[in-house]
This record gives C-alpha cells, structure tokens and sequence, in this order.
C-alpha cells in the first residue's frame, strides 16, 4: 500500500495580489488530506473519499486505462477524471498497464472550511503520479499555488508566484501573543466574483505599485512577532488598503463594527475563515453572534 499526506492551509497576507507576484505569508495547518492507493487486480480505479468523521461522501469507478472521454453528469466524477487525465498528460506511465487500485482519500477537516480539500487532493494525486503539483493544480484548478506549497510544507512560508517556478521560503511565523489569535469559521463559502473582478481591472501601474506595498507589509507583520499592538496596527492597515483596492468593506465593518480588536480576513474575501486578535473570554462576543468554530493559533497552525 502507498501512502501519502498534505497540509490544508491559510492566507495570511496579500490575498489577491499573491496571484500576480506579491510576496505572501501563508502556513500549513495541523490538518491536511491523506491518500492511500492499494494495488489490485481488478483494472479498475476504485475511488473513495471519506469525510473527517470517517463517513464516506464520494464514490466512483474509472476502468484503466482512462479512458478518452467520460459522459457522466455528476461534475465530482468529472473533476476526478479531469485530474487523472492532466496527471497522465504530465506522466504517461500513470495508470498503464493492466493493474487496478483501491483508492482512498480522507479529510481530516469539514470540506466547508476551506482549508484546501481540492489542493490536498492535487498535492497527493501528483505525489501518486510523480508529477510536479504546480503543473497539475495549472492545468485543473488553477490559481497561485500558494496552497500547493503549503500541502508539503511543515513550517510557515513566505510565497511568490513566478512565471516558472515560485520562489518558497521557510519562516518563523510564532508570534510571542500567539495565544491571542483566534480562527473564527464564518460558516459560509465565500463568493469573491464582484472583489476579483475590481482588482483585475487595475491598469498595470497600479496593481505593480500595490504588489510592491503588500510584499513590503507581509514582510512589516514577519518582523511585528514581537509586539501585539504592531502586529494589530499591520493587520489593520492591510485590510484597509485591500479594502480600497477591492471596492468592498471589511469583514469588520461588514459584521463585527463594535468589536474592539483587530481582525482580518483570510484568503477570498467573503467567508471561511477569519483571524481575530483577543483574549479567549473575548471569543464570547463571536459565540454570541452565532459564530460557534474558534480554533485557537495552536490547534490551527504548524509552526
């Protein structure tokens, strides 16, 4: 049996502008996805997915070889042959021959978190497949590939998504108050369309000068770990430009007005995962709203 593993993960810094260049914080979280792949006899692809409560929610089988094109509505199914495909196209001895596999992949997180269910699963499939993950994450989902980095990282990075390869960096990201960062789920999936569409029409000159701006703030909040009202005032200048920039209001302005600390969101604006500075007994003031998932810094994050 083989067997394989990857990191979920947040965005601390420089969401968006991490698409275009900007250097960016991000770090692997405690929970990931793991990938077993049990050889059999039966030419047939047998795919699980199971949730992180070991209850299955996916189930499919693919004969091998692939074959040419697949006719099913269900879009999992066709997402899953999608990815085989691309990895195939990266390495043509994948799923050759006249053997069959049991595969099973296991969150250990709810898909609704948005910790990377679909980077994971990238991360692992070209673990399986001896691929490179940025090359298949291009050719199936897309995006920076912050997340892909994070999958096989055990420390936090900084991340700069260049035109071949990104540039990846080891940090220390453990911040002496980390016992006052908070990650509060929103409990709703995040539609970023309407902010993604304002920032990708800034005109070159713009967006070039913000990348320098944001790259220069993940590198202020890195060096801010020894002081808590610094590290609030960055994370609050940060929300305040992209705010700007993305032509929409804080998740603060938008739900939490009254609260006295800084918060951030993470990733896409709009939902998932937010961070906030406090005390746990200031953690009510969130449980009162109805937003029940706090993980403190130390169960979320590697560091």
């Amino acid at each position: 049996m083989l067997s394989f593993y990857s990191h979920g993960k947040l965005l601390i810094t420089s969401e968006y502008l991490v698409l275009d260049g900007a250097v960016s914080l991000a770090v692997p979280t405690k929970l990931g996805q793991s990938l077993t792949v049990t050889e059999n006899n039966t030419q047939k692809l047998i795919w699980k997915s199971v949730l992180h409560d070991n209850t299955p929610w996916f189930e499919t089988e693919i004969n091998i070889p692939l074959p040419s094109t697949t006719t099913s509505d269900n879009p999992i199914i066709q997402k899953l042959y999608e990815i085989l495909k691309a990895a195939k196209v990266l390495n043509p001895t994948f799923l050759e021959g006249d053997k069959g596999y049991e595969v099973v992949s296991t969150l250990e997180f709810p898909r609704d978190w948005g910790l990377g269910s679909s980077s994971t699963l990238i991360a692992n499939i070209a673990l399986w497949a001896t691929i490179n993950p940025y090359e298949l994450l291009k050719m199936t989902f897309g995006g920076s590939g912050y997340d892909i980095a994070c999958a096989s990282s055990n420390t936090p990075i900084t991340y700069t998504n260049k035109e071949t390869t990104p540039e990846v960096n080891s940090v220390v990201f453990d911040p002496v108050f980390k016992e006052k960062i908070f990650f509060i789920h929103l409990n709703k999936k995040q539609n970023s369309r309407d902010s993604i569409s304002h920032y990708k029409n800034l005109d070159t000159t713009e967006r070039d000068y913000h990348i320098k701006e944001f790259t220069a703030l993940t590198k202020e909040i890195l060096a801010s770990q020894d002081s808590l009202s610094r590290f609030e005032d960055l994370l609050l200048k940060h929300e305040s430009k992209l705010s700007e920039i993305l032509q929409t209001p804080t998740i603060k302005e938008q739900l939490f007005s009254d609260y006295p600390n800084a918060i951030k969101s993470l990733g896409g604006w709009g939902g998932d995962f937010i961070l906030a500075i406090g005390a746990i007994e200031d953690m009510e003031y969130f449980k009162e709203k109805g937003y029940y998932k706090i993980i403190p810094y130390s169960e979320m994050l590697l560091h």
